[in-house]
């Protein structure tokens, strides 16, 4: 399916923050692959918050092209808006303008997106669609190996932080049945957590199998 490969294992990792740096270092490391879903109107270090006593702060745009080389670039909206609440033109210029923005910025054609919250429904599934997003997730996780029937809401398999991560990747790395494995979150929380040893053992768990493809949201969904 993949390569050759039935069974395949993609990530995705919203918001454009510093801890970005790091996770890109550890996925090239191992040979990862990501799509790191990005919000143009807010790629300033000005655009910061604290959890936990961490300060989590957003990237600039200067050196994000060669930082995310090798990795896909996605969209995230304009502002991270709750798309839900907004009228269409205004959800149209928060997908369609981070989109823009995004393929100037790094020089390519970007068809998936992250909804921001996770929020959506059959409106912004259509708009987004129209302003030519091929892909989208949501934050749904389906515990599940399944290509997604409905691309443009499709859930993960599982955030990180999802206590049975361990026990579905046993799960799938056992199985010798076509599936995907389809991990998100969000950077900045290794560093409020303190635990970036989880996401270097699921590199490492990952890493040189000769039966997975470890590819991009849309090398494996599409």
């Amino acid at each position: 399916m993949w390569n050759g490969k039935k069974k395949a294992v993609t990530l995705s990792y919203d918001d454009g923050v510093e801890s970005d740096r790091r996770l890109v270092e550890l996925l090239n490391k191992y040979g990862l692959k990501c799509t790191f879903n990005l919000n143009s109107g807010l790629m300033t270090s000005d655009s910061c918050w604290e959890s936990n006593g961490v300060m989590i702060r957003r990237m600039s745009p200067e050196g994000l092209p060669e930082l995310y080389k090798g990795h896909e670039i996605a969209v995230h909206c304009v502002t991270h808006a709750d798309l839900t609440q907004l009228e269409d033109e205004a959800v149209r210029r928060e997908i369609g303008h981070d989109k823009a923005a995004l393929e100037e910025l790094f020089g390519c054609q970007i068809q998936g997106m992250a909804y921001p919250y996770g929020a959506y429904d059959q409106r912004v599934i259509r708009i987004a669609g129209e302003c030519g997003i091929r892909f989208s997730r949501t934050c749904n996780d389906t515990h599940s190996f399944a290509l997604p029937e409905v691309p443009l809401a499709f859930g993960a398999t599982c955030r990180h932080k999802d206590p049975m991560l361990w026990e579905l990747l046993d799960r799938f790395l056992a199985s010798d049945e076509p599936g995907v494995f389809c991990l998100w979150g969000h950077s900045y929380e290794f560093d409020v957590d303190g635990n970036w040893e989880l996401m270097e053992e699921f590199c490492r768990r990952i890493s040189g199998r000769e039966d997975i493809f470890c590819g991009t949201n849309s090398q494996v969904i599409l």
